[in-house]
């Protein structure tokens, strides 16, 4: 696969389920983006949010935190915006649904620690659900979330995925530039 064509073939997905990818991660990021898990299509390729559909990429571009719309081959560019992201659960699957809650609240406990390593300014977490079950918040919204998570401020986002119908790619725009604002980094568009 080269980064810009990469297209897993059937089996490089069906091989993918319970992998992990690494994280793109540095010390004293502006924002820590956390997905639920990596899908299938994340796991062949080792980039976050890669499978086509996933509104992740505009959204951030949209909500002005990139200059331009990055392909997912290119998150490495992230830390030097001050960005960042992990997940939730490490283990790939086809939906996020397939995880169970008790790999929501492990990944919430590993997610304290690597930001209490990291020490990122914020953490948003792109998926209201995988929240409200690892944390244990049952009626957290999205927006700024009480409380901080190893001394960063915490955000609930939207999922980006294509399956979540209820977000157009502008209004995820306007989620993230929500956010972008809360956190005083300036507009990149």
């Amino acid at each position: 696969m080269t980064p810009r064509t990469a297209r897993p073939t059937r089996a490089e997905l069906a091989a993918a389920a319970d992998l992990t990818i690494p994280d793109v991660l540095a010390p004293g990021l502006a924002v820590l983006f956390v997905g639920i898990n990596p899908g299938l299509w994340s796991a062949a390729t080792g980039w976050h949010f890669a499978r086509p559909g996933n509104r992740f990429w505009p959204a951030l571009h949209r909500g002005g935190f990139t200059p331009r719309l990055l392909h997912p081959s290119e998150q490495d560019e992230l830390p030097a915006l001050g960005l960042g992201i992990t997940n939730m659960a490490a283990r790939a699957s086809a939906r996020a649904d397939e995880l169970s809650s008790e790999e929501l609240l492990d990944g919430a406990a590993i997610l304290t620690d690597k930001v209490d390593r990291y020490q990122p300014r914020w953490v948003a977490v792109v998926g209201v659900t995988a929240y409200r079950i690892g944390f244990q918040r049952p009626k957290a919204t999205f927006g700024p979330q009480p409380g901080s998570l190893a001394g960063a401020r915490l955000w609930v986002l939207p999922n980006p995925s294509g399956l979540n119908a209820h977000f157009t790619p502008v209004t995820l725009g306007v989620a993230f530039a929500e956010l972008r604002v809360a956190t005083g980094l300036p507009e990149r568009r």
